[in-house]
């Protein structure tokens, strides 16, 4: 639980960020702030809620970042 959450825009990354990635670091954030590694079953959904909507967040905020200096792929 100690382990930083990794940059996930390029050039951190040398290519796009997968689905998998994003969802790791939004699992990782949800465990360090909830202080659980795993929720109790009564804790669960809102556990699983959380990291689906941080998922959603971060490849929206991936998707609408610039990055300059940088040719687009296409």
């Amino acid at each position: 639980m100690c382990r930083s959450i990794k940059t996930l825009r390029p050039p951190s990354l040398p290519e796009e960020a997968t689905e998998e990635d994003i969802r790791a670091a939004a699992m990782q954030f949800v465990r360090k702030v909830s202080g659980f590694r795993a929720p109790a079953a009564h804790n669960r959904e809102v556990f699983d809620r959380a990291v689906d909507q941080i998922t959603e967040a971060t490849a929206a905020l991936l998707d609408g970042l610039e990055i300059r200096g940088r040719a687009k792929a296409g």
